[in-house]
């Protein structure tokens, strides 16, 4: 049967369920490490969030083997030593177990050791005080302080630029950058102005000076 996990909710974090799950069963025994750490630690450092150890021997689970009889029949090639209805004894020591401390040859087990959040910590020292939840919500919250800019810039991310300022500003540079050529083209007009000739035949020829200032214009 086809079993089927959804996870929208969860969000990026796909293993906060597990995590909760894994709070839940060893809850007895990360409610004593947040006591001891609440005991060896100062007030101004309880909202920070702790790492708990978590002894090998309750990380014990129930596990399956097989037992001490039974039969058991199986074909093994190259036997030259018993035939069938042998009947063989299984040898002393074969269930399995879990270690314990380091051994001299450099191999054991260690403590599990995993992080609670602030959040995950907080909710579990508030647990056993009966305070109502306004007084867990407010105790729980803590103020954070972020830089923000004052003013504006001119230049960078539209959302720090002052958009009347700047378009105010790019005006003012278009006319100081237009400003020598209307001044040019008014010495030109004045030029033109003064070497207007009277009224005279079509046919006469303007100057070439003239002519020059004409097609500046």
């Amino acid at each position: 049967m086809t079993q089927v996990i959804d996870r929208r909710l969860n969000g990026r974090n796909k293993s906060a369920v597990n995590r909760q799950r894994f709070i839940r069963r060893f809850k007895a025994q990360i409610k004593r490490a947040v006591a001891d750490a609440v005991s060896g630690r100062s007030i101004v450092d309880i909202d920070n969030g702790e790492k708990i150890d978590i002894p090998d021997r309750d990380m014990s689970e129930p596990v399956f083997r097989h037992g001490s009889g039974g039969r058991h029949e199986g074909v093994h090639p190259g036997n030259t030593d018993f035939v069938t209805g042998d009947k063989i004894k299984r040898p002393e020591g074969a269930a399995g177990g879990q270690g314990g401390k380091a051994s001299d040859s450099g191999e054991g087990d260690d403590d599990f050791a995993f992080q609670l959040s602030r959040e995950e910590f907080l909710e579990l020292f508030f647990e056993d005080l009966e305070l109502p939840d306004l007084v867990k919500t407010q105790l729980a919250k803590m103020v954070d302080f972020n830089s923000v800019r004052a003013g504006h810039t001119s230049e960078g991310v539209p959302t720090n630029i002052n958009v009347i300022r700047s378009l105010r500003g790019a005006l003012a540079r278009r006319i100081a950058l237009r400003g020598p050529h209307m001044k040019r083209l008014r010495e030109v007009n004045d030029e033109l102005t003064a070497l207007q000739p009277p009224p005279v035949d079509d046919e006469e020829e303007s100057s070439p000076h003239r002519l020059e200032l004409e097609e500046e214009v």
